[in-house]
Protein backbone atom coordinates (compact mmCIF):
# COMPACT_ATOMS: atom_id res chain seq x y z
CA UNK A 1 0.00 0.00 0.00
CA UNK A 2 1.02 3.87 -0.36
CA UNK A 3 1.65 5.32 2.86
CA UNK A 4 -1.49 7.72 1.83
CA UNK A 5 -3.49 5.05 2.07
CA UNK A 6 -3.13 4.91 5.90
CA UNK A 7 -4.66 7.15 8.46
CA UNK A 8 -2.49 6.16 11.27
CA UNK A 9 1.28 6.26 11.67
CA UNK A 10 3.67 6.05 14.94
CA UNK A 11 7.16 6.67 15.05
CA UNK A 12 9.67 4.43 17.26
CA UNK A 13 13.49 3.97 17.58
CA UNK A 14 15.14 0.61 17.47
CA UNK A 15 16.43 -0.03 21.03
CA UNK A 16 20.32 -1.62 21.23
CA UNK A 17 18.34 -4.68 23.01
CA UNK A 18 16.01 -5.35 19.64
CA UNK A 19 18.87 -6.14 17.59
CA UNK A 20 20.69 -9.57 17.41
CA UNK A 21 24.50 -10.17 16.59
CA UNK A 22 25.03 -8.80 13.23
CA UNK A 23 23.72 -5.48 14.68
CA UNK A 24 20.13 -5.77 13.07
CA UNK A 25 16.78 -6.18 14.48
CA UNK A 26 16.23 -9.60 15.49
CA UNK A 27 13.35 -11.43 13.47
CA UNK A 28 10.87 -11.90 16.50
CA UNK A 29 11.10 -8.33 17.24
CA UNK A 30 9.06 -7.59 14.24
CA UNK A 31 5.88 -9.00 16.26
CA UNK A 32 6.67 -6.52 19.23
CA UNK A 33 6.54 -3.78 16.46
CA UNK A 34 3.39 -5.18 15.70
CA UNK A 35 1.76 -4.83 18.75
CA UNK A 36 3.09 -0.80 19.53
CA UNK A 37 1.65 -0.61 16.39
CA UNK A 38 -1.73 -1.78 16.90
CA UNK A 39 -1.69 -0.55 20.29
CA UNK A 40 -1.31 3.29 19.31
CA UNK A 41 -3.59 2.43 16.72
CA UNK A 42 -6.36 1.24 18.42
CA UNK A 43 -6.16 3.90 20.84
CA UNK A 44 -6.20 6.34 18.10
CA UNK A 45 -9.38 4.91 16.83
CA UNK A 46 -10.79 5.59 20.38
CA UNK A 47 -11.59 1.87 20.89
CA UNK A 48 -10.01 1.33 24.07
CA UNK A 49 -12.43 4.51 25.23
CA UNK A 50 -15.43 2.75 24.67
CA UNK A 51 -15.49 2.05 28.35
CA UNK A 52 -17.39 -1.27 29.09
CA UNK A 53 -18.32 -1.83 25.83
CA UNK A 54 -14.46 -2.42 25.16
CA UNK A 55 -14.32 -4.24 28.64
CA UNK A 56 -16.60 -7.23 27.41
CA UNK A 57 -13.97 -7.85 24.35
CA UNK A 58 -11.29 -10.81 24.45
CA UNK A 59 -9.01 -10.74 21.75
CA UNK A 60 -6.42 -13.25 20.64
CA UNK A 61 -4.14 -13.29 17.51
CA UNK A 62 -4.83 -16.14 15.30
CA UNK A 63 -2.71 -15.50 12.48
CA UNK A 64 0.48 -13.39 12.60
CA UNK A 65 2.37 -13.51 9.50
CA UNK A 66 5.49 -11.49 8.64
CA UNK A 67 7.57 -10.90 5.71
CA UNK A 68 10.59 -9.08 5.35
CA UNK A 69 11.62 -6.99 3.11
CA UNK A 70 15.12 -4.93 3.96
CA UNK A 71 16.96 -4.90 7.69
CA UNK A 72 16.42 -2.54 10.28
CA UNK A 73 19.26 -0.96 12.23
CA UNK A 74 20.25 -0.47 15.79
CA UNK A 75 18.63 3.47 16.90
CA UNK A 76 17.09 3.87 13.38
CA UNK A 77 13.87 5.87 13.51
CA UNK A 78 11.16 3.84 11.78
CA UNK A 79 7.33 4.33 10.97
CA UNK A 80 5.01 2.14 11.76
CA UNK A 81 1.32 2.61 9.49
CA UNK A 82 -1.94 0.24 10.05
CA UNK A 83 -4.88 0.17 9.31
CA UNK A 84 -7.83 -2.43 9.18
CA UNK A 85 -8.20 -5.07 6.18
CA UNK A 86 -10.85 -7.18 6.93
CA UNK A 87 -13.60 -7.13 9.91
CA UNK A 88 -15.46 -10.20 10.09
CA UNK A 89 -17.61 -12.00 12.40
CA UNK A 90 -15.75 -12.18 14.95
CA UNK A 91 -12.16 -11.18 13.94
CA UNK A 92 -10.13 -7.75 12.79
CA UNK A 93 -6.92 -8.29 10.05
CA UNK A 94 -5.09 -5.51 10.62
CA UNK A 95 -2.16 -4.71 8.03
CA UNK A 96 1.27 -3.10 9.64
CA UNK A 97 4.10 -1.30 7.55
CA UNK A 98 7.31 -0.80 8.65
CA UNK A 99 9.16 1.88 6.86
CA UNK A 100 12.28 3.47 7.70
CA UNK A 101 11.52 7.64 9.08
CA UNK A 102 13.92 9.07 6.84
CA UNK A 103 12.01 11.03 4.24
CA UNK A 104 12.54 11.22 0.75
CA UNK A 105 11.26 9.90 -2.67
CA UNK A 106 12.70 6.28 -2.58
CA UNK A 107 9.92 3.54 -0.53
CA UNK A 108 11.61 2.69 2.42
CA UNK A 109 9.50 -0.39 3.24
CA UNK A 110 11.19 -2.89 5.29
CA UNK A 111 8.58 -5.08 6.17
CA UNK A 112 4.73 -6.16 6.32
CA UNK A 113 2.77 -7.73 9.32
CA UNK A 114 -0.42 -9.12 8.97
CA UNK A 115 -2.23 -9.81 12.19
CA UNK A 116 -6.06 -11.35 12.67
CA UNK A 117 -7.46 -10.87 16.21
CA UNK A 118 -9.85 -13.27 16.92
CA UNK A 119 -12.79 -11.69 19.53
CA UNK A 120 -13.03 -14.78 22.45
CA UNK A 121 -15.06 -15.66 25.10
CA UNK A 122 -13.00 -16.99 27.42
CA UNK A 123 -15.43 -19.76 29.41
CA UNK A 124 -15.67 -21.42 26.26
CA UNK A 125 -12.62 -20.63 24.54
CA UNK A 126 -14.91 -20.18 20.92
CA UNK A 127 -14.98 -17.36 19.07
CA UNK A 128 -17.43 -14.91 19.48
CA UNK A 129 -19.49 -12.20 17.24
CA UNK A 130 -17.80 -8.56 17.35
CA UNK A 131 -20.70 -5.85 18.09
CA UNK A 132 -21.55 -3.97 14.97
CA UNK A 133 -20.18 -0.71 16.03
CA UNK A 134 -16.80 -1.64 15.58
CA UNK A 135 -16.64 -2.31 12.03
CA UNK A 136 -18.52 1.41 11.91
CA UNK A 137 -15.70 2.90 14.65
CA UNK A 138 -12.79 0.99 12.67
CA UNK A 139 -13.83 1.66 9.12
CA UNK A 140 -14.66 5.46 9.65
CA UNK A 141 -11.40 6.16 11.00
CA UNK A 142 -9.35 4.59 7.98
CA UNK A 143 -11.35 6.79 5.68
CA UNK A 144 -9.28 8.87 7.26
Amino acid sequence: MARADFAFCTRIRVRYAEIDAQAVVFNSRYLEFADVAITEYWRAVGFRSAGAAWAALEFHVARALVEFKAPIRYDEEIDLYARTTRIGRSSLTTWIEIHGAAQGPADDLRATVEIVNVNVDLASGTSCRLPDWIGETFTRFDAG
